[in-house]
């Protein structure tokens, strides 16, 4: 992604050139202009790139080519797939089919004199591999627009380049969702439906209410509608899975949960607390004698929610901690620990959002996450 992103930063530049020389502007003479010149080439860039960030078909290429046309200044401009003309701006050649073959059989910019006017195509790529065409149609064909047509083709390729990348990056956490699901199944259903087997004879009621229980958090988190959910249902979810411990430890785990209310509507991603809280229960009750308490806090703070899952166990060392966090979320065995919810968090919005942990042996452990309390518009 760093390599495409710095081909488009370069093709940007290049085209900021070309619109100051094509307005004939000289820089020590009007350095106001010039600014404006590269301004208005990086807008009209801007309002291309969303449409292609989308891949490439009818509906986005309908979308960028106009701004393509502003953005050259031609007589007319049209993008192709490698079967069909996608979209086009202005009054193109009739045989724009034709030109774009040439260009997807020799792989590289080709130039066509025609009257009353000529044209420039030069092919998308994407990976390596042509997937349409870009062309220009203007009455001069000069040596300044052929070399800017490659800059703004491979600009364009850098876009669609991208939207394979967002394209694969959604599939990968949707994949890692239904994985992360499937998890849940073997990990907590045996334990649950073994706690509530207890009760039917000694305590229908109560096997009752806790069978609703265990169907509302199988409910939710066996859901794939959505990778977001609101952090109202998420901390429901959380509540849920702590009653069914509860039932499965008695007296021996205690929780607590203390949540700013004007948090509660902000989008999270989907399944990012329970896998905390049951971590804190597993790690913080395993050597205290199966005793323990779990605190769940939630507070406002600006822009962000911050989100704290402590528990008063024994700790760990820190380099141990670690270790949690690097290893390979799909490992077989290793459940929905600290590292899934840290990958997605980082996937979805930055390093700077992956989890934190605190903690030291004989000190409990503390593990914190920050949320934005905007969804990314991408996701």
């Amino acid at each position: 992604m760093l390599t495409t992103a710095c081909v488009a930063l370069s093709c940007l530049a290049f085209l900021a050139g070309y619109a100051v020389a094509r307005a004939g502007w000289r820089r020590e003479a009007l350095p106001e202009g010039t600014r404006e010149a590269t301004f208005t080439t990086l807008h009209i860039a801007g309002m291309a790139a969303p449409a292609l960030r989308a891949g490439l078909d009818r509906d986005s290429a309908r979308k960028a080519v106009r701004h393509l046309r502003a953005l050259l200044g031609t007589h007319a401009v049209a993008i192709t797939s490698t079967e069909t003309v996608l979209a086009w701006d202005g009054p193109c050649a009739d045989d724009v089919l034709g030109y774009a073959r040439a260009a997807l059989s020799g792989g590289r910019a080709q130039v066509f004199a025609a009257e009353p006017h000529g044209a420039v195509v030069v092919p998308l790529t994407v990976d390596g591999t042509v997937v349409g065409t870009l062309a220009a149609f203007d009455h001069e064909i000069s040596a300044a627009l052929v070399r800017t047509m490659t800059e703004v083709g491979r600009w364009v390729s850098g876009q669609l380049e991208l939207a394979g990348l967002d394209a694969a990056r959604q599939r990968a956490l949707q994949a890692e969702m239904w994985a992360l699901q499937a998890q849940i199944s073997p990990h907590f259903v045996y334990n649950a439906l073994t706690t509530i087997a207890s009760f039917v004879r000694t305590n229908p009621k109560r096997a009752r209410e806790l069978l609703l229980d265990f169907a509302d958090f199988a409910r939710y988190a066996l859901r794939r509608a959505h990778d977001f959910t609101t952090l109202a249902d998420e901390l429901t979810c959380v509540d849920r899975y702590l009653l069914l411990e509860r039932a499965r430890f008695g007296d021996k785990l205690r929780f607590s949960m203390q949540v700013a209310p004007e948090v509660l509507p902000v989008p999270v991603p989907f399944l990012c607390l329970q896998p905390l809280v049951e971590n804190a229960i597993k790690h913080g009750m395993r050597d205290r004698g199966g005793a323990g308490e779990v605190r769940v806090v939630v507070c406002d703070a600006g822009p962000e929610a911050h989100i704290t899952v402590e528990d008063d166990g024994a700790g760990m060392d820190p380099e141990c901690a670690r270790r949690l966090l690097d290893e390979d979320p799909a490992r077989e065995g290793s459940g929905i620990g600290l590292a899934n919810v840290d990958l997605r968090m980082r996937q979805i919005y930055g390093d700077g959002y992956g989890l934190v942990v605190e903690t030291a042996l004989g000190a409990g452990t503390k593990v914190r996450l920050r949320v934005p309390k905007t969804q990314l518009s991408s996701l």
